[in-house]
């Protein structure tokens, strides 16, 4: 395994794998053994970075979320583990009621929100602090000042330690992080968006925005980024939920574009020659590149993990990597 320092101050920053494990069907449609034995074997290969929501899988079973906290929360608990793994968690898209379908109707990012929801998914965890808690979504209805001091109360308290912010525009990122410096308070040192080597079109009106999606990396947030190296960028998604491999799991219609295909024929002509896989090229491309991503990768199985795993040690030489980048 490979590790990076994500977080500048001496108080909250954490050294995290490169990979981190995704957890978000754990508890519903990973069932409790598959879970455990996922967790263990991340562990087991160097693991520490691992990733989960306090909505986490609302949609399964038609609830409010939760179930993926309380299951990390007794893994953690029933082997012993304390603070030398990292977890991340969210809160903000959280539904106000029970339901499978996604909605505005959410929880949001006021104060009180981030207070209670805060202190609920520690609990669930059964962690002294969090280690990294994101903003999981915007909420253009509480003013940014109010959600900006939410956060640092959490942090002054101990109940969280790093912020981070995940599904943001870029500008929305940098006002926040502007007022939390103007206030002395700690502000958003991670962001957890979609990307992978294919790139989806930005400019699709998604549930929450007319102007597009902005859960995706793009152009603008990899710029943001690329100026400030203190920030870390983590990948959730990167394998397209395993589009690259599998037949069953095609593309979705923001992939219908001219680039599509010759960075498909880039990425598979890169595995053939390394005798990797498709999504080890992906992950390792992420990884490597000179704006250094950490992929959120999710498994339902150990096999699954593995493969992933596998791509930490794989190394692009600079003519396969310039080959990937100039695909189009």
């Amino acid at each position: 395994m490979k590790y990076r320092v994500i977080g500048t101050a001496v108080e909250t920053r954490r050294e995290v794998s490169v990979l981190s494990l995704g957890t978000m069907t754990f508890g519903t449609t990973v069932d409790e053994a598959t879970s455990y034995a996922i967790l263990d074997r991340f562990v087991e290969a160097g693991g520490t970075f691992v990733d989960t929501s306090n909505n986490y899988a609302f949609w399964v079973n038609g609830t409010q979320g939760g179930e993926s906290e309380e299951l990390v929360g007794r893994w953690l608990r029933s082997r012993g583990i304390g603070d030398e793994i990292t977890v991340a968690t969210k809160l903000g898209a959280r539904p106000n009621q029970p339901t499978s379908g996604f909605s505005l109707d959410v929880e949001g990012l006021s104060a009180k929100v981030i207070r209670e929801s805060a202190e609920r998914s520690r609990e669930r965890l059964g962690i002294e602090r969090i280690h990294l808690l994101y903003a999981h979504i915007m909420d253009e209805n509480t003013p940014l000042e109010e959600t900006v001091r939410g956060f640092a109360e959490v942090v002054a308290d101990g109940t969280a330690g790093l912020l981070g912010a995940s599904n943001h525009w870029a500008w929305r990122v940098e006002r926040a992080r502007t007022l939390a410096a103007a206030a002395g308070v700690p502000g958003y040192e991670v962001l957890q968006h979609h990307h992978s080597y294919l790139r989806q079109r930005t400019d699709l009106p998604s549930l929450r925005s007319p102007d597009g999606n902005q859960g995706l990396v793009g152009g603008d947030l990899l710029s943001y980024v690329r100026d400030n190296p203190a920030l870390t960028q983590v990948a959730y998604s990167p394998l397209i939920a395993g589009a690259y491999v599998r037949e069953d799991k095609p593309l979705g219609p923001g992939f219908d574009h001219a680039g599509t295909e010759p960075r498909l024929r880039a990425v598979r002509e890169v595995a053939a020659e390394t005798g990797a896989t498709v999504n080890q090229v992906v992950l390792a491309w992420l990884m490597g590149g000179d704006i250094p991503i950490l992929p959120l990768v999710g498994a339902s199985s150990v096999a699954q993990l593995e493969e992933n795993l596998a791509a930490v040690d794989l190394d692009l030489t600079p003519t396969q990597r310039t080959r990937l980048d100039t695909a189009h």
